[in-house]
Order: structure tokens, then C-alpha cells, then sequence
């Protein structure tokens, strides 16, 4: 199935690839993958892009839960646009919107935050 010119693509599937990826088949016929850690590290919420924003702490201490293999613990979507995920570090406050991981998978800047 394709999208229709001037329509939105959206995800028809979303799988699991091993351990470590997340594969998204859109409905435009483009195939997108990212590893876990590289979603958490994009995450879009607030306090994640103002972490990303600072310059690095050379003295930061892991948290426990930094010490584990990271890994979503639930992925749901939210409405017709996004899709939350919850991650084994506890963190779970990232809304990521159907274009925000489109420009993550071009390689594009991400859209600019919404009020």
C-alpha cells in the first residue's frame, strides 16, 4: 500500500529486529530502522533536548539503571500521530511524533517543538 501524493505517510508496521532495532515499514514503501539506544538518545521531550543542550558533565555519576542494557519496556501509540515509549532506565515522558521519527531516519533536523 502507498501513500497517496500530499498524504502523510504512516507507519503500516512496526517489529522488533533482534534486540537491539526497531524497524518501522511506512506507508509509503520506505523501510526505517533505529537501534534503541539511538531513540532514547533523540528522545524529543523537554528535559531530554535541555539535557542534549548542556555541555557534557565530565564528574557525572551512572545511575543504576545507566548500568543495564537499555531496552523499551512498552511502546503505545498516542492517538493517530505518536507513539510513547516507555525504557528500562524508568524513563517514559517522550512523545515521538510520526515526523519526528521520520526526520530522525532522514537524517534531518527534527522539527521544532510545539508549544
Amino acid at each position: 500500500m502507498s501513500a497517496t501524493s500530499g498524504e502523510t505517510p504512516r507507519p503500516v508496521a512496526l517489529r522488533k529486529e533482534g534486540d537491539q532495532r526497531l524497524v518501522i515499514d511506512w506507508s509509503d514503501g520506505v523501510t526505517t530502522a533505529f537501534t534503541w539506544v539511538e531513540l532514547r538518545r533523540q528522545c524529543p521531550c523537554a528535559t531530554c533536548r535541555e539535557e542534549r543542550e548542556k555541555p557534557p558533565d565530565p564528574f557525572r555519576i551512572l545511575q543504576p539503571s545507566e548500568l543495564v542494557p537499555l531496552r523499551p519496556l512498552a511502546i503505545e501509540p498516542v492517538g493517530r500521530y505518536a507513539y510513547k515509549i516507555s525504557w528500562s532506565d524508568g524513563h517514559n515522558t517522550g512523545i515521538y511524533s510520526l515526523d519526528y521519527l521520520r526526520s530522525l531516519a532522514a537524517g534531518a533536523a527534527p522539527p521544532p517543538a510545539q508549544p
